[in-house]
Formats: C-alpha cells, structure tokens, sequence
C-alpha cells in the first residue's frame, strides 16, 4: 500500500532541499532565459527584464533539473536549455493571463499589461514562445519538440475552456479539472518527463515521472484556488479574492454550492452572472465558505492528488533526488505563497 503524506503546520523545507540539490544549476537557468531574450528592441528589453524581475518559485525549471538529476543526466547542458524552455513558456502564458484577466498585481508588483498596456503583453508573450519554440528546435528530440509543443496547445485549450465556463456556477467538478490539469498540470506533467526523456529512461520511468508532475500540479492548483480566499496579499503576492471578481468558478465555490441551502444558490447564482462582484459580496462568499468548510474539503482533494504524486516516484531506487523530490510534494499544501 501507498505511503499517504499527512497535512502538516508549517511548510517544510523540502523546497529548499531542491533548490539546494541542483546547486548553480537554476542560476544557469535564469542565464540562458536572460540570453535566449536579448533584443535589439527597447520595449521587448524592458518588459521581459521586468517580468522575470518579478520572482516567482520557478518550480517548473526546478522540477526539470531535479528529475534529470534522478534520472542520472551529469553531463551537458540540456536539462538546463530544456528548464529555461518551460519557464519561458509559463511565463508567456503568464502574460496572457493577465491581460485575459485584466489583473493589475502579479506577485506583489504591478503587471505588464498594467504599465506597459495589452497589446504590448499579448506581443512579448508570443516573443517568448517563440524563444521556446528555438530551444526545442536547438535541442534536436523529436520526442521533447513533440512533448513541449502539445503542451503548450493544452494550455491554451485549457484557457479558452475556462473563458467558455466563466460564471457558470453549476460548472461540473469534471470540468473544474479539465481546465487545471490542461492550465496547470499539464506543465508540471512535461517539466518532469523532460527529465527522463534526456537521460533516454524507459517508459514507465518516464510516465512515472509524469504523473508525479501532473499529479503535483493538480495539488498545487487547488492549493493556489483555495488560498485565493483565506490568504493575505503580503503572503500571496497578489490580490485575495482575484478569481472571484473575475467571475472565476474554482473548487471552493464549486463545493461551497454543492452544499449551500437553495437561497444561498440563488445569490452565489445571482452574483456570479454580475460583469462585476463588490467586496461586501466577497465577504458574503467568505463567510459561506467558512460555514460550509469548502477550504477543507478542497485540501482534502488536493490532498488524493499530493498522495498519488509521491508514490509514482516508488519505482525509482532510493536516493537523496527520490527523497526530496517526494517530499516536495507536501509543499504544494503547505505553501502560503
């Protein structure tokens, strides 16, 4: 039977184990982003150094370097090029999503689209897939051109899924996790098979080191949904309640209206169908979130997920880059940032 990893208080160190285990490597990483970026034009300059300023945990690029170190990759700089390429393509999807969100805060900071305006965002994020597009090229496997390219086709279909259902307060847990697994999971699943797919590992090394990503990504998802509604600004980097006044229906609202008596439908309902919520009909969702425990049972969820990432690793022989990589799955719960 699977080990199962209890919820714990306080976030462990796990990510700073991973961090620490792939040394210089993540620097180099941000190296090679900073190189594949450079242009002869000014605003491209200035908007891509501004949006990799921002920080972010870089768990994509870490995950990348850390699964390659599992699999044995010593020599050679692909695992690096390969992490620069899915960092680069989450934070193009990140400038999108701003400006399809119309956010003004991202990690604490003012966004792109919020200085620099839409259509400059949209354009440097389609400059930044097209970095991403020449790593893989550069790169030489069918397999990762293959891997990464559909990926990045998920996560757009993921986008426009979740545009499709906006409001849609009766939205199917179904399809709640259609949109994360295609918008989150997916490149967490490819992060981590990348590793394998370098060091030529065989198929069920490489499935296994998928699911531990996609299954990762799910957790860390809802973990990120639920912290939408009980965390604070200076800890979370960006705006409490964002999904809900852009008429986002997260698991929180999906399991708060599974249990909620039928006046309290009719408002969630009501609401929901609004262009715009006001902060008294947050405060409102607040409250009947607490009362109805949907924060908990979204952990619960998270929870499954968080269990069935760290045993897929159980293939692997023990080693520190096993361990850590397990443990790491806990801080995709225990996280408040």
């Amino acid at each position: 039977m699977g080990s199962v990893i209890p919820l714990k208080k306080e976030i462990d160190n796990s990510y700073l184990e991973l961090k620490n285990l792939v040394g210089n490597r993540l620097n180099n990483v941000s190296e090679q982003i900073k190189y594949k970026l450079a242009s002869e034009i000014d605003l491209i300059h200035k908007m891509t150094s501004y949006h990799l300023k921002s920080g972010g945990k870089r768990i994509r690029p870490l995950l990348t370097l850390g699964s390659a170190k599992l699999c044995g990759y010593k020599d050679g700089s692909r695992d690096i090029n390969l992490a620069a390429c899915v960092e680069l393509i989450h934070n193009a999807t990140l400038l999108h999503d701003d400006v399809i969100d119309n956010s003004d805060l991202r990690r604490g900071i003012k966004t792109s689209n919020a200085i620099w305006g839409n259509q400059s965002s949209i354009l440097v994020g389609d400059y930044l897939f097209s970095r991403c597009f020449e790593i893989m090229v550069e790169d030489g496997s069918q397999e990762i051109l293959k891997l990464l390219s559909s990926t990045s086709s998920k996560i757009a279909q993921g986008e426009v899924l979740q545009l499709e259902h906006k409001g849609e307060i009766d939205i199917l847990e179904e399809t709640y996790f259609d949109i994360i697994n295609s918008k989150t999971a997916a490149l967490f699943a490819a992060a981590t098979r990348v590793g394998a797919c370098i060091t030529n590992k065989n198929k069920k090394e490489k499935d296994a080191l998928e699911s531990y990503g996609r299954n990762l990504g799910l957790a860390f998802q809802i973990a990120d949904d639920a912290l939408d509604y009980f965390s604070t600004k200076k800890i979370f980097g960006k705006e409490i309640g964002k999904d809900f006044f852009e008429g986002k229906i997260t698991l929180p609202i999906i399991f708060l209206y599974q249990k909620a008596y039928e006046d309290e439908k009719i408002f969630l309902k009501k609401i929901f169908k609004k262009k715009n919520r006001s902060k008294l009909e947050f405060n409102e969702t607040q409250n009947l979130i607490k009362k109805y425990n949907s924060i908990d049972s979204c952990f619960k969820r998270a929870e499954h997920f968080v269990n069935i990432s760290y045993n897929a690793l159980n293939i692997f022989s023990t080693s520190k880059e096993k361990s850590i990589l397990q443990n790491l799955t806990s801080f995709s719960l225990e996280r408040s940032f």
